[in-house]
């Protein structure tokens, strides 16, 4: 990760949750207040964020060491020690809020993305994320993917010609699309289309598309899809993807799952922080 993006969620979150005092903190603890405490899994899970989590406190103050026990990536399970914190007890307790928020959500996409890769292993068949990212946390968000075991799609509008149905729409075709798109796009840049049905998949084949995304297809007409496109472009496939459904979904031999859930629809990791 950027560390310096990182650093702008932080400060903003920083100023979104303190404002400009914190009235207990403050008003209670001494300045010169040291404290013990420490990181505890309440819950299964994958750890996911515990340098975000960190760097809070040392964007806040740099007076609190840590002891780390656990890495992003690795298995948590309940009662775990992820980490001992020393230091400054007001930078400890305005710090703790924002830091969990991060970690606790980091760690549960990472923990759904892990379930996800689980149901594909043995198959070459890559599960993606989407761009259904928390506004302003994306970076983080696809970063807990990738530690999860899943992939990343692209991160912004401006990495790839995505042409999805509205754009067909609003171009006339398929076939005009993709030819406005590779008379203007960069050499460098891949262009993929969204297609629904057998017709609109042969038309993005015969304009040569890179990516092809089967768009809510039945298990029958992904496998018509795939043996129909296969070698001729990366077929992806999206709409309907649970973890009820995504083996059989890659069973068809798509190259790619994309998956809006794992950064939508996941649980956040119940971690706490106490102090000794």
């Amino acid at each position: 990760m950027n560390k310096l993006l990182v650093e702008d969620i932080i400060k903003n979150g920083l100023k979104e949750d303190i404002n400009y005092f914190d009235a207990a903190t403050d008003l209670l603890i001494d300045e010169k207040s040291q404290s013990s405490a420490y990181l505890i899994s309440k819950e299964m899970g994958i750890l996911a964020g515990i340098e975000v989590f960190k760097q809070v406190f040392e964007i806040l103050g740099g007076d609190v060491e840590f002891t780390q026990n656990f890495n992003d990536g690795d298995s948590l399970k309940q009662g775990d020690v992820i980490l001992e914190l020393f230091g400054n007890t007001r930078t400890i307790l305005k710090g703790e809020r924002l830091a969990l928020n991060l970690l606790q959500r980091m760690s549960g996409i990472a923990t759904l993305s892990r379930e996800f890769a689980d149901k594909v292993e043995g198959l070459n068949t890559r599960i993606v994320d989407t761009r259904k990212t928390t506004p302003n946390l994306r970076i983080l968000e696809k970063y807990a993917v990738g530690v999860g075991g899943c992939f990343n799609h692209r991160y912004n509008l401006s990495d790839a010609m995505m042409i999805k149905d509205n754009h067909i729409q609003a171009v006339g075709s398929i076939k005009k699309a993709v030819e406005l798109g590779k008379e203007n796009i960069p050499h460098t840049m891949k262009i993929e289309v969204e297609v629904k049905n057998i017709e609109e998949l042969n038309e993005a084949i015969e304009a040569k598309a890179d990516i092809i995304m089967l768009d809510n297809m039945s298990i029958k007409e992904m496998k018509k899809s795939v043996e129909i496109a296969k070698g001729k472009a990366v077929i992806e496939a999206s709409g309907g993807v649970d973890l009820n459904t995504v083996r059989e979904i890659a069973l068809t031999g798509v190259d790619v799952i994309s998956v809006g859930a794992l950064t939508h629809s996941y649980k956040a990791l119940d971690i706490s922080l106490l102090i000794k």
